[in-house]
């Protein structure tokens, strides 16, 4: 917890207010009468709504000061680990920082939380791996737990990652962590090394809002530019923008406004602690291949049948539209379909539902974009093969 302090001089005492950020606890004022009145030294006491206070006898030392939240960082590379040959080059950069240097680079986040780093991997997000994704989700699981980190309870995490893939991480966490605590993903669209480097801002807001009591019961979060996004929600739209993270349907779910974290809504699908995935006993092996098909004019199938051959337990149809597929890859799905492959139904338009599934082997993805349709389906996968029952999860998550 984090406390924002304000001194109120009264003429025969001394306070100090404090509010924990975030919060509307009912705590208790406390003020000593001035010595220099002559008076004894005693204590009065009332109830204030979401305030407390601690006097001082002639000095400024606040006495038994709240620690504050304990926040691990999960490094795992990417644009905001990156370093370049110079300041104005904004690609061509490869993983240079580890995560206790992109901490150390930022000063204040001690001001806000007493921050430990773990150094999951350092590499570009496209080199993150499902049996990462399982891996990730097992510790921050763990240690959000009663086990904690290194024996110190964890009050949130905040995951660092290349962007180009952050949003498939994020809904995997949103997934299987199941703690109500604040999970964070964030990135950078500019190397460490650049002029106008986003990513020291974006970590600092990051730390905030894993350290905010508002996140809480939120699922997993992405926040960059300021901007708050639910992970199931939000999509990479642009390939160098900072602003590039966009929850086309539904918007964001708030702002880091300075110091000042401010939710406006919730996402209303079922996530985190509400989970119906437990991956705590799972390997790599356990998780599925599911395959993506994309859908254009002229497409034949042959995609299709190749990961069937390939093992593919499911295949998530990027279609046109709402879904529409070419007649040859139509029959494709079909063949899929009678090998027992799972069909999920898909657009490649970014946004906009597609329904109508739920019959055999075919089930509507609903509004989800198709690479996170696939996480989805594995996850479905280690549980049933039936496709009534995948239905009634892409329904519910």
């Amino acid at each position: 917890m984090r406390w924002n302090l304000q001194r109120l001089a009264l003429p025969a005492a001394g306070f100090f207010f404090s509010r924990p950020a975030g919060a509307a606890a009912v705590l208790t004022l406390v003020g000593f009468l001035a010595p220099s009145l002559g008076a004894p030294v005693e204590a009065l006491a009332a109830p204030v709504e979401g305030l407390s206070a601690r006097g001082y006898l002639g000095s400024e030392l606040e006495r038994g000061a709240p620690q504050l939240p304990h926040i691990l960082v999960v490094a795992t590379g990417g644009t905001i680990a990156s370093r370049a040959g110079s300041p104005e080059e904004l690609s061509g950069y490869s993983v240079a920082d580890t995560g206790n240097e992109l901490v150390a680079a930022v000063p204040s986040i001690a001001d806000v939380a007493d921050v430990t780093v773990h150094q999951f991997s350092n590499t570009g997000s496209t080199g993150i791996t499902p049996a990462d994704w399982l891996g990730m989700a097992q510790l921050i699981n763990q240690v959000l737990g009663a086990e904690g980190y290194e024996g110190r309870a964890v009050d949130g995490v905040v995951v660092t990652h290349g962007t180009d893939a952050l949003e498939e991480t994020a809904y995997f966490l949103n997934l299987t962590v199941r703690s109500p605590k604040p999970v964070v993903l964030v990135g950078a669209m500019r190397p460490a090394s650049a002029i106008s480097a986003d990513g020291p801002l974006n970590l600092l807001s990051a730390v905030r809002v894993a350290a905010s009591l508002d996140s809480r019961d939120r699922g997993a979060l992405v926040v960059l530019n300021q901007e708050i996004n639910a992970a199931r929600d939000v999509t990479k739209t642009n390939t160098k923008m900072v602003d590039t993270f966009v929850a086309r349907s539904f918007g964001l779910l708030g702002v880091v406004d300075n110091t000042d974290v401010v939710f406006y809504r919730r996402s209303e699908r079922r996530h985190t602690r509400e989970s119906e995935f437990d991956v705590s006993g799972l390997t790599a092996d356990d998780l599925p291949r599911v395959d993506i098909s994309y859908t254009y004019n002229g497409a034949d199938g042959a995609d299709i049948d190749a990961f069937v051959a390939r093992g593919a337990r499911g295949i998530v149809v990027a279609g046109s539209g709402a879904g529409s597929t070419t007649r040859e890859q139509g029959q494709a799905m079909r063949r899929a379909a009678d090998a027992g492959v799972i069909i999920a139904r898909a657009s490649h338009t970014g946004s906009g539902r597609v329904g109508g599934g739920g019959r055999g082997s075919f089930v509507g993805a609903d509004d989800l974009v198709p690479q996170k349709a696939r996480i989805l389906l594995m996850l479905a996968l280690t549980a049933t093969g039936d496709g009534a029952e995948i239905q009634r999860i892409f329904d519910t998550y």
